[in-house]
């Protein structure tokens, strides 16, 4: 799928798979990005992958917790009223300073029409600012609501949630993606890169979570999920 942002193209055209994409970037990053730094990155992901967060998140027959989240305007949209109007594709991620969430949030703009076909919605949830996820959506011409997450109280309830080390804390600050800003909340913690569907009465039926944040699900395993269950 395509995700390369529209200031760059203008227009999407470059059908590759989403892992393709991130292939790419991923070589752009071990051939620009010094090695120490990339070793703060692979520590991390390692760590959390110890702590098995992903396997401790929510699963496929679990119940999704209700919610109440302002969106990207400050409106206040609940979890009950989006299932009143079919599945709902839930995809948390972590904001508009992470190229991979923005490459995947633009892939999944992209099939967006196809999911509203399925009769489903689909939402990004993140812990960033309401000016935050506003600007990403402007920026980045998304359809869907970005509703914010403050303090990860949601994504907490998902089993999502972890502190960014300091190591980890001591890079971002350097390359000016400083977190409590973004989010509003000097605690550092992010959620895992997740999607869900859910089903109208919040039963999942759908989970992908992976404290690797260079791996997300592709856009039409999503959309070929929700047909599937269409029939």
């Amino acid at each position: 799928m395509k995700w390369r942002s529209l200031s760059e193209s203008g227009a999407y055209s470059d059908m590759r798979p989403l892992r393709e994409i991130f292939a790419e970037r991923k070589e752009a990053i071990a051939k620009y990005v010094p090695q120490d730094v990339q070793a703060v990155h692979i520590r991390a992901v390692a760590e959390l992958k110890a702590m098995g967060l992903a396997t401790r998140s929510l699963k496929v027959g679990d119940k999704s917790p209700s919610f109440e989240l302002p969106d990207h305007n400050g409106k206040l949209v609940s979890s009950s009223n989006l299932l009143s109007a079919g599945r709902l594709v839930l995809m948390f991620i972590r904001g508009r300073w992470c190229p991979f969430c923005v490459a995947q949030m633009e892939a999944m703009n992209f099939i967006a029409p196809e999911i509203a076909a399925a009769k489903a919605l689909l939402v990004a949830v993140s812990p960033q600012t309401e000016k935050q996820a506003f600007f990403m959506r402007d920026q980045h011409k998304l359809t869907f609501p970005i509703l914010v997450d403050a303090q990860n109280q949601i994504a907490r309830r998902f089993g999502l949630v972890y502190h960014v080390s300091e190591e980890q804390q001591g890079l971002y600050r350097s390359t000016f993606v400083n977190l409590p800003h973004v989010n509003g909340d000097p605690s550092w913690e992010l959620p895992i890169p997740a999607i869900f569907i859910l089903d109208r009465d919040g039963t999942i039926l759908f989970a992908s979570t992976d404290e690797d944040y260079t791996n997300r699900p592709e856009p039409l395993e999503i959309l070929s999920t929700l047909e599937r269950l269409q029939r």
